[in-house]
Parts: C-alpha cells; sequence; structure tokens
C-alpha cells in the first residue's frame, strides 16, 4: 500500500512510503521518463502503544533535505523520523546513525516538511493531533526537538486526527490540517525558527481536509475536502 511519493530535486530517483508494509525504496528515473531498477529497500519493525494503528511499521512520508543527502521517513506505526542517507551516484539509501528520531508515544508522525532556511524542520502527528518542531544540523545531519503544540483548541473534545503540513514560501508561517474538527491550525515561526506560536485556527471549508497546498506565490492556499468531494480556496 503505497501512499506517499517524491523525488530527488535533479530527477533522479523516486522515493515510495509503503503504508500497509511498512517500508520505504527507491527507484531509478530513466532519462526518458520512464521507471527504471529498484535501488533500494528498507523494511520496518517494530510497533508502538495504539494498537488499533500502530500495531505494526506504516511509512507514510518520504521527504529530502535541501542537499539531497538524507531521507527522513516518517513512520506512524513506530513513531519515529526514520532516516537515511542517500547516494545519488548509486541510488542506494542506507541507515543514517542514529537511524531515527523518536517521538511521543502514540504521536504517529505523518509527514515532514523542511522549513525554507534549511535549519528547522516539522513534523505533523496524525494520531495525538500535534505538530513538533526541530532544529536541523546539516552537516551532521542531526534533528534536535524543540516543541510541541497541538492543533486543536484546547475545548474539543471530538474525534479528529491531523493529515497535512506545509510551509509559507516565506518561512515565516506553518499550517496544519485537522480531520474531523475539520479546521486548519496556522503556526508563526519566532526566536530565529525556534518556536512556534498559535496564530489561529479556521475552517478548511469543507469535511475531512486530507490535503492543502500554498500556491508558489505564497498568496493562496488550496484545500481538499474528502468527504465534501470539494476544493476551498
Amino acid at each position: 500500500g503505497p501512499c506517499h511519493i517524491t523525488t530527488d530535486p535533479q530527477g533522479r530517483s523516486v522515493f515510495v512510503a509503503n503504508y500497509g508494509g511498512g517500508s520505504v525504496a527507491a527507484i531509478r528515473i530513466r532519462p526518458d521518463g520512464s521507471l527504471g531498477d529498484r535501488t533500494a529497500f528498507h523494511q520496518h519493525q517494530g510497533s508502538s502503544v495504539n494498537r488499533q494503528r500502530q500495531e505494526g511499521p506504516h511509512a507514510h512520508g518520504a521527504t529530502l533535505d535541501a542537499r539531497a543527502s538524507l531521507l527522513v521517513v516518517p513512520d506512524l506505526g513506530l513513531d519515529r523520523l526514520m532516516l537515511y542517507r542517500w547516494n545519488a551516484s548509486t541510488g542506494e539509501l542506507a541507515a543514517h546513525q542514529p537511524p531515527f528520531v523518536g517521538l511521543a508515544p502514540g504521536s504517529g508522525p505523518r509527514h515532514f516538511s523542511f522549513t525554507p532556511d534549511r535549519r528547522h524542520g516539522v513534523s505533523i502527528n496524525e494520531l495525538s493531533s500535534t505538530l513538533t518542531l526541530f532544529a536541523y544540523e546539516p552537516q551532521s545531519a542531526r534533528l534536535i526537538e524543540l516543541q510541541t503544540l497541538p492543533t486543536l483548541p484546547a475545548d474539543f473534545h471530538g474525534s479528529s486526527t491531523t493529515a497535512e503540513v506545509a510551509i509559507h514560501p516565506n518561512g515565516r508561517f506553518i499550517y496544519a490540517s485537522n480531520r474531523g474538527h475539520d479546521s486548519l491550525a496556522v503556526f508563526r515561526v519566532s526566536s530565529g525558527g525556534n518556536r512556534l506560536e498559535l496564530v489561529e485556527i479556521v475552517p478548511s471549508g469543507g469535511a475531512i481536509p486530507r490535503s492543502f497546498a500554498i500556491t508558489p506565490d505564497g498568496r493562496w492556499l488550496w484545500a481538499a475536502n474528502q468527504d465534501s468531494d470539494l476544493l476551498a480556496l
């Protein structure tokens, strides 16, 4: 059950996160655009505290850093950000040292994004409805947890899970979607990128905002509301 794909900046390889089986793979892209050989495959192992959702590994994303050397793979089932070194020449992925960064039990990390300053990253955590901010040291490819904030209002007690995270092109704001509460949480980046502050939580314009995207000029946000069959601008 593949659920997320991304390519390297030069379009030489595609990285695939397999949710059902809990694995990550790399596949070459030929000069004509067709897919070539699979150059890497890593099967994750383990489980975490949520018996319904974390009975085994569930890789849910794949994100390269700005130097295209480190691949971050959030595993919802393990409460870990799995880390891999990518060899652009061979297409191989090798476990980084350390091989993962752990999050609080029951977090369920879903997607990860690096900030434009290349020195920070954020994990959207599906099961705990939280956003975790990390400092990133490019030279050592080390992620250091700085802060974890809820994406839901304090007075909300219903059922909800997060889905997508995106960073504004200017790097000053971070957005997260809530499925169930059906909203978008907006955070301001402060203290040189080391802190987040909640700005507001607004309706997503429909039901179950599974994904959203910000236009490259930063003027608009499109929210894909799955259960409403609509895009809200």
